[in-house]
């Protein structure tokens, strides 16, 4: 072997020898690295440390030892939860002779009661790192433990123990734990809690297990919005309630709603289910492991889907169609309002945020407890059944429809074939999506400027004829033989709804561009809609747009400016044109704007505005943004003139004559 091998290579400015290996004691990884514990530091991972306080006051509510709950928050960013459990025990652990049990749970990852399974048979908690974690991002937390007729206290900041188990004197009727804390501003920076977000997490909990009352307290100064400063919630019905609710007055295909709930064999836990199917819905889906969400579902809803897919062809079968055997799952789940809730032992999940449940034994468990059920649900009622089944099948039509329609994807300069696009769009010359995009503009007139004024290499423009179809309220076969989606689709190149492949995407960017007036509003809304129905990747990704051409252009001597709005007009002749005779013109519409104008004002990168369209990455939020486009886009007029007599008075300005 040469001795080259062994030669001194460079030295470097740092040294690397053992004193380069840092070790990490206590909780200070978790301050290091609060990613690998909580998914982040953005909002989604400050509110999980709520989540985390309550899923264990919600453990001893699971395991019989708690019947209430109490969630305040408080000014100052204070958030206390309190259980009236058992209490986290306070005498000496056998392990940490010199420190309390509640003091090793505190300050000690992987230390809990909840790894045995003797202390509780199901749990959210299963890696005793939550309320340790917790403890970590504090800048300040506070436990108060009442346990055999005394009251304990021990504070604690950024991980460490500030004080010693100090017992504060006896008491007859309080038991239970009480954490205080207060999220660490190093770490998370300004950031603060939601009263509104921490209402619907505390609501929900409530859903999930029908023996616990939650009782939720926030200081007024708080609230900006309709959350209520003092709520109770208690659910005899559990999920059966929530989907009620959630549903309201929107037509089922079947007027009963499945619901049920099945203990497991051998006391391996339970399972709870409620599935509803509106006529005219995207539809939703909420997943728990005990009374964990589970945003992306996992091996639970694995065994709900087989047992509904299997339901449904067995009845179909049953009653004499065919076409019931190649019925799937998303058939039947798709547009469904659907929630499953399972207590299991010793869950397995894909991370620590626990997203995904994947614990094996619980596809087969679940399928097992609702496969019955549901044979029982359709035919037990056989007008129920055949209405399920006559709404599947329609599903499943629309499916098989979509599937047939030939996907266009962004062919290469060397593919050898030619693309085939709407004879409307005039395409830019880049072959790479990268950089390119696509606006989207009304009429022949706009779309003469706009091909005008864009950049040939990167630009395209597809003119759509006025208002296009509202395909919150219209059914498949409506859409698909509508000419303009038909266009917009193909142009797009990336398919629709499940049929939806982002990665096939033939631009960059996808720019709506409307008039800056009413009616190019609607237009706007009428588009966001179609996207956000038929490809809603795309619009969660990043890629759709909205253009901000101006509504005026202002004109004084040799100097001129453009203004969006009515506001924005004013703000100008304020300021740019103060004290100054100023001539104001305004567009009509895109049209009416000469090439220059439009490229200047709308299309070049360099000197335009545009504002990016997404969805909310929380499930919650995105199911309020779901709930507001049915009511507003949706097949139900009243419920667009409930929404216009509630947000009416709200509404500030003058009419003018057109």
């Amino acid at each position: 072997m040469s001795d080259d091998l062994f030669a001194s290579a460079p030295q470097t400015s740092g040294t690397y020898d053992a004193s380069a290996i840092e070790v990490l004691e206590g909780l200070e990884p978790v301050r290091r690295r609060p990613g690998m514990y909580i998914g982040g530091t953005d909002e989604r991972a400050f509110h999980h440390l709520a989540a985390e306080v309550l899923d264990n006051a919600m453990d001893e509510a699971v395991a019989g030892h708690a019947s209430r709950i109490e969630v305040t928050l408080e000014p100052g960013n204070r958030l206390t939860i309190t259980d009236n459990g058992r209490g986290i025990p306070v005498d000496p652990h056998p392990k940490f002779p010199t420190k309390s049990a509640l003091e090793v749970i505190m300050t000690t990852l992987h230390s809990g009661g909840k790894f045995a399974g003797k202390a509780y048979a199901t749990s959210g908690g299963l890696h005793g790192v939550g309320v340790s974690v917790v403890n970590a991002l504090s800048s300040e937390t506070m436990v108060e433990v009442a346990r055999n007729k005394e009251v304990f206290r021990q504070t604690f900041s950024r991980g460490a123990a500030m004080t010693g188990l100090e017992r504060l004197g006896p008491t007859q009727n309080r038991r239970g734990t009480t954490v205080s804390f207060i999220p660490d501003t190093e770490i998370f920076g300004e950031m603060h809690f939601k009263p509104q977000r921490l209402y619907k997490l505390a609501r929900s909990k409530a859903y999930l297990f029908a023996g616990v009352e939650i009782r939720w307290r926030c200081a007024p100064e708080l609230i900006s919005d309709d959350t209520p400063v003092e709520a109770v919630f208690q659910f005899p019905g559990g999920l059966a309630d929530h989907l009620k609710e959630q549903v309201g007055t929107r037509e089922c295909a079947t007027s009963e709603f499945f619901v049920g709930r099945q203990e497991f064999p051998d006391g391996q836990g339970s399972v709870e289910w409620a599935v509803g199917w509106p006529l005219w819905s995207e539809g939703s889906y909420s997943y728990y492991c005990n009374t964990i969400p589970t945003p992306d579902g996992g091996t639970h809803e694995a065994g709900l889907r087989t047992a509904l897919v299997k339901g449904i062809r067995a009845f179909g079968d049953l009653v004499g169609q065919k076409k019931a055997k190649d019925i799937a799952a998303e058939d039947i789940m798709t547009g469904s309002e659907l929630m499953l809730s399972v207590f299991i032992r010793d869950p397995q999940f894909q991370s620590q945020t626990k997203d995904r449940l994947t614990s094996p034994e619980a596809a087969r468990l679940v399928e097992n407890a609702v496969k019955d059920h549901f044979d029982h649900f359709l035919a037990d009622h056989m007008d129920r059944g055949k209405a399920l089944l006559g709404f599947v099948l329609d599903r499943m039509d629309e499916r098989l429809r979509r599937k047939a329609e030939r996907e266009v994807k962004r062919k290469t300069a060397t593919s050898g074939r030619k693309l085939r696009l709407p004879g409307k769009l005039t395409d830019c010359s880049a072959d790479d999506p990268a950089g390119t995009e696509i606006f989207i503009v009304e009429g022949d007139s706009a779309g003469g400027s706009a091909k005008q004024a864009r950049d040939r290499k990167t630009q395209a423009i597809l003119p759509i004829r006025g208002k296009i179809l509202n395909v919150a309220s219209a059914n498949s076969a409506k859409i698909l033989a509508n000419q303009e989606i038909a266009d917009l689709i193909q142009a797009i190149g990336c398919g629709t709804r499940d049929k939806c492949i982002p990665d096939n995407l033939r631009y960059e960017r996808v720019v709506i561009m409307t008039d800056a007036d009413v009616d190019g509003a609607h237009i706007a809304t009428l588009l966001m809609t179609f996207f956000f129905q038929e490809m809603p990747e795309l619009v969660r990704r990043g890629h759709l747009y909205l253009a901000q051409p101006p509504l005026y252009r202002l004109v004084s001597g040799s100097k001129s400016a453009y203004a969006r709005d009515d506001a924005h007009r004013a703000e100008l002749e304020k300021t740019e044109f103060k004290g100054k005779k100023v001539e104001v013109g305004r567009f009509k519409g895109l049209g009416e704007m000469n090439p220059g104008q439009l490229r200047e004002t709308t299309m070049d990168p360099k000197t335009r505005s545009m504002i990016r369209i997404v969805l909310p990455q929380e499930y919650e939020e995105r199911m309020v943004v779901r709930d507001l486009v049915d009511r507003l886009m949706g097949k139900n007029p009243e419920h667009r003139f409930q929404f216009i007599q509630e947000n009416a008075a709200r509404v500030d300005g003058e009419v003018i004559d057109a």
